[in-house]
């Protein structure tokens, strides 16, 4: 790898410390906490329970409903609380990435709400929930048929960098700021989730998702180890 300095010192390739754990919310069906350095994701499951109003119910298949939200005092300057376009957007987007590796059909008629909370943050925060909601579902026992882990890739003066900090999300060089969100299943072989925003050549995109998938591999270990950390806490009382 280049010797290209970040400004936090970490190499192109290199992820901020991670942390990640299971049964953080006891009146939740399933929580979990992940967090990409000084961004927190909090995320708790609830159901399958029956889809009011009725008239939204699907007899061919549950549905995944989720919701994203930066809490007023994640930020340094308080932000207004509740639901916003944005949130509303990743909301949907957190939706799609996570939907492919469900058996969602599993549960007609029913629904299965995901509550996603940042708590603090420091960029990257739609990939902390991900991979938070994920961890959750996992912990409610939600059939799956993989995980999935999700990262964001970003350009700064042409040099592809892995887990954008919010100074580097904030970098902008002639071509302007470049992010690139993208999710990957646990196996590695499939995208669920990925978005541009920004300027970017083929052959930085093509190298962008291997970025992208060496870096999910890694916050996949760290998803596993926190689900075998809860099983064995499990067994052990």
């Amino acid at each position: 790898m280049t010797t290209f300095k970040r400004p936090d010192g970490r190499k192109v390739d290199e992820l901020r410390e991670m942390k990640a754990k299971v049964g953080v919310v006891p009146n939740a069906e399933g929580s979990a906490m992940f967090s990409f350095g000084d961004t927190i994701a909090i995320a708790a499951v609830y159901g399958p329970k029956k889809m009011h109003p009725q008239h939204q119910q699907n007899p061919a298949k549950g549905t995944l409903r989720c919701t994203y939200n930066m809490i007023s005092f994640s930020v340094s300057d308080r932000i207004r609380p509740g639901l916003s376009r944005r949130s509303t957007e990743i909301s949907k987007i957190t939706q799609w990435a996570l939907e492919p590796v469900l058996r969602i059909d599993r549960f007609p008629n029913m629904v299965v709400d995901v509550h996603i909370n940042i708590i603090q943050a420091n960029a990257s925060t739609r990939c902390a929930g991900i991979n938070a909601a994920t961890l959750a579902l996992a912990h409610a026992g939600i059939e799956m048929n993989d995980l999935v882990s999700s990262v964001s890739i970003g350009k700064l003066d042409k040099q592809l960098v892995v887990d954008l900090n919010k100074k580097e999300e904030d970098f902008e060089d002639g071509e302007g700021a470049t992010d690139i969100p993208i999710t990957f299943t646990s196996t590695g072989d499939k995208i669920t989730h990925i978005q541009l925003d920004g300027k970017i050549t083929t052959e930085q995109l093509k190298e962008a998702v291997k970025l992208g998938k060496e870096a999910c591999k890694k916050i996949y270990e760290v998803q596993k180890t926190a689900l075998k950390n809860s099983l064995e806490e499990k067994n052990d009382k």
